[in-house]
């Protein structure tokens, strides 16, 4: 390495950067057009602590060295690394119980005879982080309907995350991030392979995982049964979540549901409450 690029590279790895307001913008402006993720000026310090770590890898020692470099064509690897970073990724088994109770009750009543009778039943987890919701899912589903595999069911799930979605494939936990799951299904449905708890075959075999961007195309054919959104819509502002929600609505089957967050409220055309932050098509 010569001299002026020792002293570059030296220079990033114990860079002070300084994040200006106009590349605050940027970056934010960028963000919402690639995600719909909306970032209030609040938040500059996490683009600042998240996106350091990307400017040392890139030995880059400006903030509008690297608003440059994600702007330009050789920057489209770099934009995805960006929305990685700035994708946050909270999440855990059976997380907001009550919405495994509904779907459990949903694959009894409807779900299962339809399958049963030869029916196509899909289910999707948008926004399915790494890996524990549509997990959850499809243990709900086996637990209910323990046939699943062999009939035309299967679970999509998708992250905007490329990362977090190669993560949820592997099917690998710390055994303790299991714990708020059913104790018989977590002994019927992972085991425990050198000290990591690995969900089991006919569980990952009901999930096809990919990288799916909700404020792009939906390339998916046909309708969903049940629909998991929870806690990513939050990151939107009201116009993009008014659109996602509309673009569910059209995606469910006359009789599926959507399973959103918490703090989230589906009040479009479209929909109407069928439970705690269960929604199912409205009549039309």
């Amino acid at each position: 390495m010569g001299a002026q690029a020792a002293h570059a590279a030296s220079s990033a790895a114990g860079a002070a950067f300084v994040l200006e307001p106009k590349d605050f913008r940027f970056i934010a402006d960028i963000l919402h057009r690639d995600s719909g993720i909306r970032l209030g000026e609040g938040k500059s310090s996490l683009v600042y602590s998240r996106l350091s770590k990307r400017l040392r890898a890139l030995g880059l020692t400006r903030f509008r060295d690297y608003c440059e470099l994600i702007e330009s064509p050789e920057g489209r690897e770099e934009r995805a690394a960006l929305l990685s970073a700035l994708t946050t990724n909270v999440t855990r088994f059976y997380r907001e119980p009550h919405h495994f109770e509904a779907l459990r009750e949903q694959v009894v009543t409807t779900l299962a005879p339809a399958a049963r009778a030869g029916a196509r039943v899909r289910l999707w987890s948008a926004g399915c982080s790494n890996g524990h919701e549509p997990y959850s899912m499809a243990m709900t589903l086996l637990d209910a309907l323990p046939e699943a595999g062999r009939l035309d069911v299967r679970i999509l799930a998708t992250d905007i995350d490329p990362v977090v979605v190669q993560r949820a494939r592997l099917g690998q936990y710390d055994p303790a991030e299991l714990q708020p799951v059913p104790p018989a299904l977590r002994q019927r449905y992972s085991q425990d392979v050198d000290g990591q708890a690995v969900m089991a075959d006919e569980v990952r075999a009901l999930i096809s995982f990919g990288t799916l961007n909700l404020h792009g195309a939906w390339p998916m054919k046909g309708d969903f049964d049940a629909i998991f959104c929870r806690n990513v819509a939050i990151y939107f502002d009201e116009a993009a979540q008014a659109q996602l929600w509309r673009r569910f609505a059209e995606r469910l089957s006359p009789k599926g549901r959507l399973y959103i967050g918490h703090s989230e409220r589906a009040d479009v055309p479209g929909l109407t409450s069928a439970g705690l932050t269960i929604y199912r098509r409205a009549a039309s």
